[in-house]
């Protein structure tokens, strides 16, 4: 009786070990082929990027390494109450125009605000994105500025970067004749949370671009793809989870961007 227990319970957990095998086995061949997909995937993309005819650039903590209204709100006095706004917003509960509405009515931006904060705030940007925007203006590649902060700060970033300023879709703030602040223009697509999807798609249907790529560090540059026709995620100032999780190609600085143009 007791040599029979022996034999069941060894046969018993030979079966067992060999089923546990076989699960990992199985567990491993899958992210393996999960691994070559994600590769494959990267590799696609890198090349859709050195063929890029139009690309399109998030402002805040990616071509600058700041957030223009966390410091816009930090010059005007009000910083904790628009960090207290923006927690707010990012619980839920509220709609994107909603929390930039309610962010810039405790901020008051005059012009007389603005033309001192520009004159103190020159641009911060990002090591390694001028030499990018330059050289894919070399290559004939259409370069944009999509952004869901402010038309009047981000004009001198497209200056010195020589990007057109017909090619900045960002936020329109509004003043009443004496200079101060009147709210913002809700016609703009980037006041909206899919403000910036909605942009590439008129990009991509006014000019007939291709292989537009959308170049961000937040969820709604990672939601422009679609229609964008690739999503690079950037992490070189600010990194956040989802979209790296997400990106098919993930940039920790913008020197990985330039060293893949400089492949062909």
């Amino acid at each position: 009786m007791f040599v029979g227990t022996t034999r069941y319970r060894s046969f018993f957990y030979e079966r067992n070990s060999y089923s546990q095998v076989k699960l990992l086995v199985e567990i491993i061949s899958q992210r393996c082929r999960l691994m070559s997909s994600m590769a494959n995937c990267e590799k696609r993309l890198r090349a859709l990027f050195r063929g890029a005819d139009s690309v399109c650039f998030d402002v805040d903590s990616t071509v600058c390494r700041d957030e223009a209204i966390d410091e816009l709100s930090k010059f005007a006095g009000r910083e904790r109450e628009v960090e207290e706004m923006t927690r707010k917003a990012m619980r839920g509960g509220i709609t994107f125009r909603d929390a930039l509405s309610r962010r810039l009515d405790l901020i008051q931006p005059s012009v007389a605000m603005l033309e001192d904060y520009l004159e103190t705030h020159p641009p911060l940007f990002t090591s390694g994105i001028r030499e990018l925007v330059k050289l894919l203006h070399q290559r004939g590649v259409h370069v944009y500025l999509v952004s869901g902060g402010f038309r009047t700060i981000i004009e001198p970033v497209a200056r010195e970067l020589d990007i057109p300023l017909k090619n900045i879709f960002a936020n329109r703030l509004k003043f009443y004749f004496n200079g101060d602040y009147a709210g913002f223009d809700e016609n703009q697509p980037t006041s909206r949370q899919d403000g910036k999807a909605q942009v590439v798609k008129y990009l991509k249907q006014y000019y007939g671009y291709q292989r537009l790529v959308m170049v961000g560090d937040g969820a709604t540059d990672l939601a422009a793809c679609p229609p964008a026709d690739g999503f690079i995620g950037f992490g070189g100032n600010q990194v956040r989870e989802k979209v790296k999780q997400d990106s098919k190609w993930f940039v920790g600085c913008f020197s990985e961007l330039i060293d893949e143009l400089k492949r062909n």
